[in-house]
């Protein structure tokens, strides 16, 4: 090996370092932003983060800049990135818009979908359901996985980038009682289920919007009771 190749290979692998670094910083904020360690409004002080992370920076840096595009967190008025507020109306706004999209989202998907990944996603309630113990990680890990299943195989990317947004937009409301969607949403998640199984267009297109409609009435719900 030259000592030019010498120079690339030491800086390939420093740039794989960079950006296994940032990955491991996004997956970190991220969760701490989903478990509201970093709760809306958030000011992220950079210097202290990376501190607290153990990383440098600059691979934060490149961390809040993915989560910004995510529209988790976006910047303040001074340098500073803050965490993304998303209050009741933009949460019950965000699900309406859903209501009119989602649902013809998992038809166009519904042929697309291998059968073997809806039978994960049904296993993976099943599981949940029959946990003894509430876990949030997987109760957020099963909404995700069927409702990413519906998005990255509708085929049409405007329609995937809308909902992604919109879905990134519900899941920052701060919902207090989120245990108690356990049974409505895995119940509800099992229907959907089914009728992508059967490839019942009419079936999935109503339960997606039953799904969402059912959201949408507990966030009117939660309204009530802390009035």
């Amino acid at each position: 090996m030259t000592e030019a190749d010498a120079h690339l290979e030491i800086g390939r692998t420093a740039k794989e370092g960079g950006h296994k670094l940032a990955a491991l910083a996004y997956n970190a904020v991220s969760d701490m932003i989903r478990h509201r360690r970093l709760g809306g409004g958030h000011v992220i002080v950079e210097a202290r983060l990376a501190e607290t992370l153990g990383v440098s920076r600059t691979p934060l840096r490149e961390a809040l800049q993915r989560l910004e595009g995510e529209g988790l967190v976006h910047k303040g008025d001074g340098r500073n990135y803050v965490v993304r507020h998303v209050d009741i109306g933009e949460y019950i706004q965000s699900l309406k818009l859903r209501l009119l999209i989602e649902p013809q989202a998992a038809v166009e998907a519904m042929n697309n979908i291998p059968g073997r990944k809806l039978v994960e996603v049904h296993r993976e309630i099943d599981e949940l359901m029959g946990a003894t113990a509430y876990h949030t990680d997987a109760h957020w890990f099963s909404d995700d996985h069927l409702h990413n299943l519906i998005i990255d195989y509708c085929g049409n990317e405007v329609m995937a980038g809308v909902l992604r947004s919109l879905r990134a937009t519900t899941r920052l409301f701060e919902i207090g009682q989120l245990k108690d969607r356990l049974k409505p949403d895995s119940t509800e998640h099992l229907v959907i289920i089914d009728a992508l199984q059967r490839k019942d267009p009419i079936a999935a297109h109503h339960a997606v919007a039953a799904h969402i409609e059912s959201l949408i009435a507990f966030a009117r719900m939660h309204i009530v009771i802390n009035e």
